[in-house]
């Protein structure tokens, strides 16, 4: 298994202070490998106060010279509390002939690019620091500058040229292979080697762009916030953080100057295969959002984002020039030059055009505007600000659509705008209170309560059992997630029972052979409902039902499953169901396939996602073969243990697909693809307890001739006890990819031998637990602890909506 270079980018605030960047270092310590690469923001407010010096310099000589200083003492305090002295050195002297360079600048100086020269110091400050104590901590690092492979030539928007850049970073990680690169964000250089600024907050995208030129696998950007929310969380206090976000809707988000994402930032994602994750640097466990490569249809608003300082750009057109003329030529301008507005209002019968900007951006575009020789009139206009709710699918939700035109009554509105991507409503305003709208439209649009319907396919021992736990749990259920669950279905492999008001989990057994009617073609009938989300929770081992997953997440389905058939398939048939799930933004959750209620899939996600590499896996993977071989010392025949078992449900309804090894095959080919093995079931070598003699005898006839299965397994016992050992069934898999699963004699002081009846153990080999294995044990069989895992995986799937 190789370890794939990821990239780790840090914005200015977290890297604000001293304490900061040992907090960078604590997790570049937990998070990453030796040769992933880092980019850097300028530290705190670095780029802010100099630019405030900038505007300084030709106004106030004095003035500007205490801010200069301030700073320097700033960047000076920095290195000498974080460095040890010979460190501290090398990076004071190179700082201290820096300033002296800058302090030398007159006005006269100041052109474009000497002043874009000058910004980029804060990266460079940063990157040179950061690599210094990553290397005084043991962690090999280079600080690089980015001008040294990056092009971009000068423009409102400057674009990353990825041709020339492509084989000058090539060049730099041959030449620093097996180190961590410090890079600075921000800024590349054109071609007459002169510093080109990628625009404010242009760090991100630098980001990204530096990672698809790299081939990352992932790119994580930290900030001082966990990722997107529903609404700005210090204007909402009951803002929800959203886990997944669609691809289209973070780009529609970043479009509309979100401060969590940039402009230009998901260019790069979209065009490669990165996997982008927005965590936070001050509490990294504080949760994440996961950027989704998935462009399906979607329902509505998630996001309520708003921006203050918008400027607009009006165009007044006369009567006697073509409006239409002036809008096509807009059309093809604008995003030419990549200065598509926040949003735009045509009002015919005024012949006027208004393009909303940011401030930032607002002087470049008029300046391109004016260059470009459209007949109109241009003026700008300044004092707006803008509020937006962001969501695939919120302009076709009247429900929506509504709302948020019901909060703007009586407000100052210049316009409003409907994105013609369908994933905005955007509101252009004079100053208003924009944090109380904010909270308003929030409230207005998120206060109803989602509706989730659930079917249930299979009401046998598991599916009965989570009936009465989901009836016991319902009203805890709904309150914890503000949302209601309405059990609206339940099928066997021959009928069915639909009503979409809602079935009485406490009733669903008893009644449905009075209610179901016949037939297993049940999917035609859930398209016609007016519930948010729809979720199938299969609890059963049915071939048939697992080859349809594909169609549900088709119809727009979430699973919920217990069901090992789809998860072990072959690999082909596999990633069609995960790419089925992907492709239509539903999910899959299937923690109780492996493991019962234990945490086991989610534990392994959950190290793959923070960049850990699992390198093997071993353990008992069967309750039931656990409680069975714990029992079986030779005092009883194991058919009558075995017979014990089935009685108790404990078993499968024929226990020799206990006994054949096949459960425990599927269990550790799902893990084995939860770990990033691509591992095929014909590669696990079985062991088989099941005689060939009994393999193919109905179940009656199987207990009847059991002594078959007596005779050899209380001979394996016999010789395991002359050499001092117990018999387990064991499943073993490498990093090589060797698999094995079978019977095995262990020292009974074996971590394997000592376990109470019916656990499972799971042993965890990875990168970060090699020496001492992670484990998970206990109860690994069993209605209570399978029926609880689906009711928590439903959790789960209630937190991604």
């Amino acid at each position: 298994m190789s370890l794939e270079r990821q990239l780790h980018k840090f914005g200015g605030s977290s890297l604000a202070d001293a304490g900061c960047y040992r907090n960078v270092v604590n997790i570049l310590q937990q998070y990453s490998q030796s040769d992933d690469l880092i980019v850097v923001s300028a530290a705190g407010k670095t780029t802010n106060r100099l630019i405030q010096w900038l505007a300084q310099l030709p106004k106030d000589g004095r003035l500007a010279h205490e801010s200069l200083q301030d700073l320097r003492n700033f960047q000076q305090h920095l290195i000498e509390e974080l460095l040890d002295e010979t460190a501290a050195d090398d990076l004071l002297t190179s700082l201290h002939l820096e300033f002296s360079e800058l302090g030398q600048l007159t006005d006269r100086d100041l052109t474009p690019a000497r002043q874009a020269w000058v910004l980029g110091h804060g990266e460079l400050w940063s990157s040179r620091l950061l690599a210094a104590l990553l290397t005084q901590k043991g962690l090999a690092a280079r600080a690089v500058d980015s001008r040294v492979f990056l092009r971009a030539e000068r423009a409102t928007q400057p674009e990353v040229d990825r041709g020339r850049s492509l084989p000058l970073l090539q060049n730099e990680l041959a030449q620093h292979s097996g180190h961590r690169l410090v890079i600075t964000g921000f800024m590349a250089s054109n071609q007459a080697r002169e510093t080109v600024l990628l625009g404010r907050n242009g760090s991100d995208y630098s980001a990204t762009v530096i990672g698809a030129l790299a081939g990352v696998s992932r790119v994580t950007i930290w900030s001082d916030v966990a990722g997107v929310y529903s609404a700005d969380p210090r204007i909402v206090s009951d803002a929800c953080l959203l886990p997944l976000l669609r691809l289209d809707e973070a780009d529609e988000l970043a479009r509309l100057a979100a401060p969590v994402l940039h402009s230009r930032t998901l260019q790069p994602v979209a065009q490669s295969a990165i996997d982008l994750t927005l965590r936070c640097s001050l509490q990294p466990e504080s949760g994440s959002t996961r950027v989704e490569r998935v462009l399906a249809s979607g329902r509505g608003a998630k996001i309520v984002t708003s921006l203050d300082e918008v400027c607009l750009l009006e165009l007044s057109v006369t009567r006697a020039q073509n409006l239409q003329q002036i809008e096509t030529e807009l059309s093809t301008l604008l995003p030419q030059a990549q200065v598509q507005p926040l949003a735009q209002s045509v009002e015919a019968d005024k012949g006027q055009i208004l393009l909303a900007y940011t401030a930032e951006m607002a002087n470049g575009v008029l300046s391109l505007l004016q260059d470009s020789g459209l007949h109109a009139e241009i003026r700008l206009r300044d004092g707006f600000t803008m509020v937006a709710a962001v969501g695939a699918g919120v302009v076709n939700n009247p429900v929506h659509c509504h709302g948020f035109q019901q909060q703007l009554k009586g407000q100052p509105v210049e316009f409003i705008s409907e994105a013609e991507s369908g994933l905005s409503l955007v509101a252009v305003l004079r100053q208003a209170d924009i944090p109380a709208l904010v909270q308003q439209i929030h409230q207005s649009l998120f206060q109803a309560q989602k509706r989730i319907g659930m079917l249930l396919c299979g009401h046998g021992n598991i599916g009965s059992r989570w009936l009465e736990l989901f009836d016991e749990e319902k009203v805890a259920l709904e309150k914890r997630h503000g949302m209601s669950f309405t059990l609206i279905g339940v099928a066997d492999s021959r009928r069915y029972w639909f009503d979409l008001k809602g079935i009485s989990p406490s009733q669903a057994l008893t009644q449905f052979d009075v209610e179901a009617v016949p037939g297993s073609d049940w999917l035609p009938l859930l398209t016609q409902h007016d519930y948010d989300e729809l979720v199938v929770l299969d609890v059963t081992a049915s071939q048939t039902l697992a080859a349809r997953y594909a169609d549900f997440a088709g119809h727009g389905l979430h699973l919920i499953t217990a069901n090992k058939v789809a998860g072990s398939a072959p690999g082909e048939t596999y990633r069609a169901v995960v790419d089925a799930f992907e492709k239509s933004s539903r999910h899959w959750l299937y923690n109780a396939t492996v493991g019962a209620g234990l945490p086991v899939n989610h534990t392994v996600k959950d190290l793959r996602d923070s960049g850990d590499t699992i390198l093997a896996v071993s353990g008992i993977f069967s309750g039931t073969l656990s409680w069975l071989f714990q029992q079986f010392d030779g005092s009883l025949p194991f058919s009558q243990l075995l017979e014990q078992a089935w009685q108790q449900g404990l078993t499968e309804p024929d226990p020799r697909h206990d006994l054949d090894g096949s459960d425990v095959m599927r269990k550790l080919v799902i893990l084995a693809r939860e770990s990033g093995l691509a591992l095929e079931p014909e590669q696990v070598k079985v062991e088989s307890l099941v005689p060939d003699e009994l393999a193919d005898l109905t179940l009656d006839a199987f207990f009847e001739q059991s002594q078959i299965l007596d005779e050899r397994l209380q001979s394996r016992l016999s010789k395991a006890q002359r050499e001092g050992k117990v018999l387990r069934y064991v499943a073993r898999l490498d990093k090589n990819g060797q698999a094995v699963v079978g019977l095995d004699a262990l020292e009974p002081e074996h971590a394997l031998a000592n376990l109470l009846p019916c656990d499972n153990i799971f042993a965890i080999e990875s990168r970060w637990y090699r020496e001492n294995p992670l484990v998970i044990r206990g109860p690994g069989a069993g209605r209570d602890v399978t029926a609880g895992a689906l009711l928590s995986d439903l959790n789960r799937l209630a937190n991604l909506f």
